[in-house]
């Protein structure tokens, strides 16, 4: 049985990265590409978000200790963020902006390589995920959490890059209609989840705060 933790992380890391809304997107700006170019791309992007996210699971919660913002103030900020992006998958927002952002890739015939952007940012390292490996990482209280977190980011992005590989036969296998229903589906998930961050951080903000040190009755 897979640990509590994993699932939860890969779920969310799952939803917010969104393998399945990111292959359409990328299938049309690589439509001029050779497959190998597109492969190559493919890799590269996905190599360049581990790396951002990698940054800010390890060196987040320095940053914000330098800013002086307390864990649960950002798991507040962090969870109303993604029950934002939850919000926008439901009704298809996300996706329209995705595609916007694509149609102006290609109005530029100069911009070829699209693995660093907007691919790698904001895509799939935009600030939804930093912000969920960053609330994951503060989950995670052993060495084996730690892990765990991780591996579902690593599985994640194997997952992603797999689908971005694939872009153009998993949409014709898929289906507009089909990527719909699942991006839908997972918005619901996402709006759950972000809904327990913001309900965690309060119950800690107001935990410390009716602390014998610091009693607000």
């Amino acid at each position: 049985m897979l640990p509590e933790l994993f699932i939860s992380a890969f779920v969310t890391l799952f939803v917010v990265i969104d393998p399945p809304g990111c292959a359409p997107i990328y299938a049309g700006l690589t439509k001029d590409a050779t497959s190998k170019q597109a492969r190559v791309m493919a890799l590269r992007a996905t190599a360049i978000a581990a790396v951002i996210l990698l940054i800010f699971a390890f060196f987040g919660e320095a940053l914000l200790g330098a800013l002086h913002i307390e864990l649960d103030s950002f798991r507040i900020a962090g969870g109303l963020m993604l029950f934002w992006i939850a919000f926008e998958m439901v009704f298809e927002k996300r996706t329209q902006r995705r595609e916007e952002r694509a149609d102006k890739i290609n109005a530029d015939p100069q911009v070829e390589d699209v693995s660093v952007f907007p691919m790698a940012m904001p895509m799939l390292a935009g600030p939804g995920a930093i912000a969920a490996i960053m609330l994951l990482m503060n989950e995670a209280d052993t060495p084996v959490e730690t892990l765990e977190v991780f591996a579902a980011l690593i599985t994640v992005l194997l997952i992603t890059a797999a689908a971005l590989v694939a872009a153009g036969p998993l949409i014709r296998l898929l289906g507009d209609k089909v990527e719909a229903v699942i991006t839908r589906l997972l918005g619901v998930l996402l709006a759950a989840l972000a809904a327990q961050y913001v309900i965690d951080g309060l119950r800690g903000a107001f935990s410390v705060a009716s602390t014998p040190s610091g009693v607000i009755a």
